[in-house]
């Protein structure tokens, strides 16, 4: 293909996310055709602010047109599977947000029965899109970070072996009134931020291996802890409260290590009790060197204010408790995070009618490994995963 015909099921914070990073690539390699909503108004909102000749409140109407060949689903995690599964019927090819499914149950339900779930929904996606030839982008940002390329670079050039991959997500939480319960979330802390940190891990341990033997490097055992570590007393009594705390019935911290088929390890935190911003960290410890990844914060910027309204509305970096005093902006933190290099490795996947550099097989296992995970913290075991 020359031109790539792009549709968006989907208009919110993520939506926008996707279509400022295909502003490079239009014209040239894709246009946007066509937007779904649940409401019209969102759906011409969107249309008119990206220039986008069609909306629908309908998917199915945006899949019906043929002047569309990949479909972007910037949708929350629940729907995931549901419309991946509709679009690759439909012959699009398809970009799916993290994580590519879960389970959406009541917490209560057996956290087993949650993983089986979980892969069940995982599985009905890579298999409609094997049955159609369709090719899945699974949108990791974390894989595109120019930082994570970089030490790609770097670990290709050193030969050195990756023994011992360290990742967080955290922040101060989640004001997303879905993320607050298991049945619209899937999971807390483990799954809507840990799947950047274990996606990157489990990235790179795949890429080590089809770089040193042709075939990946998967996870073989993971143990876990989690915790509500908002719901204790000395916390609860506290008269001022600077982190996110209405959660129902799922967990604000989590931790992981998880054990390679080569032996290797990867620790991975994801929290949502964390103040100062978000932080993005990868630190790579290889057996000739280390490598120390700061997507957020970077000191490529910082700035000095003795109080937050000296910057009016210039934005800062996300999820500061305040913007006086030292702080980190990033000059271009869409560029840092890796969201452009995703959309374009999408889109010529697409057009060259190859693999992505983070594709089906990460997406899928990304989700084996958060539930069985969630199996580790519950029964206070190690979980080991069929291979």
């Amino acid at each position: 293909m020359d031109r790539i015909g792009i549709g968006f099921i989907g208009a919110g914070f993520a939506a926008d996310l996707h279509a400022h990073a295909l502003a490079p690539l239009r014209g040239v390699k894709c246009e946007l055709v066509a937007v779904a909503s649940r409401t019209r108004e969102r759906a011409e909102a969107f249309a008119k602010k990206f220039g986008i000749p069609h909306a629908y409140t309908d998917h199915r109407a945006l899949l019906a047109r043929k002047d569309v060949h990949l479909v972007t689903l910037p949708v929350v995690t629940s729907l995931h599977h549901v419309f991946a599964v509709d679009a690759a019927e439909a012959g699009k090819h398809l970009i799916v947000e993290k994580p590519l499914t879960g389970c959406f149950a009541d917490a209560s339900l057996p956290r087993q029965r949650m993983l089986e779930e979980a892969l069940r929904n995982a599985d009905a996606v890579l298999e409609a899109c094997r049955r159609n030839r369709v090719t899945l982008g699974y949108a990791e940002n974390f894989v595109y970070a120019p930082g994570v390329a970089k030490l790609r670079r770097l670990v290709d050039a050193s030969g050195g072996t990756l023994l011992d991959l360290r990742a967080e997500e955290s922040h101060s939480g989640s004001h997303a009134a879905y993320s607050r319960r298991w049945a619209t979330a899937g999971g807390g802390s483990l799954l809507r931020m840990g799947s950047h940190p274990i996606g990157a891990v489990i990235h790179l341990k795949h890429w080590e291996g089809e770089r040193r033997h042709g075939k990946p490097i998967r996870v073989k055992s993971v143990v876990a802890e989690v915790a509500r570590l908002t719901a204790v007393p000395a916390f609860r009594a506290e008269p001022v409260r600077w982190l996110v705390h209405d959660w129902e019935d799922v967990e604000d911290w989590s931790a992981a290590i998880l054990t390679f088929e080569d032996g290797t390890r990867a620790t991975v935190l994801a929290t949502d009790v964390s103040l100062g911003g978000v932080k993005n960290l990868l630190t790579a410890y290889l057996s000739n060197g280390v490598v120390e990844v700061n997507i957020n914060p970077n000191t490529s910027l910082r700035v000095y204010a003795p109080e937050g309204a000296i910057w009016k509305d210039e934005y800062i970096t996300e999820k500061v408790e305040t913007r006086a005093g030292w702080q980190f902006p990033s000059p271009d933190e869409d560029w840092m995070r890796g969201y452009p290099q995703e959309m374009a490795d999408f889109v010529d996947a697409v057009r060259e009618g190859r693999e992505p550099l983070s594709g089906a097989l990460l997406a899928h296992e990304t989700v084996e490994v958060i539930y069985a995970a969630y199996v580790s913290a519950a029964e206070g075991r190690r979980v080991e995963l069929p291979r």
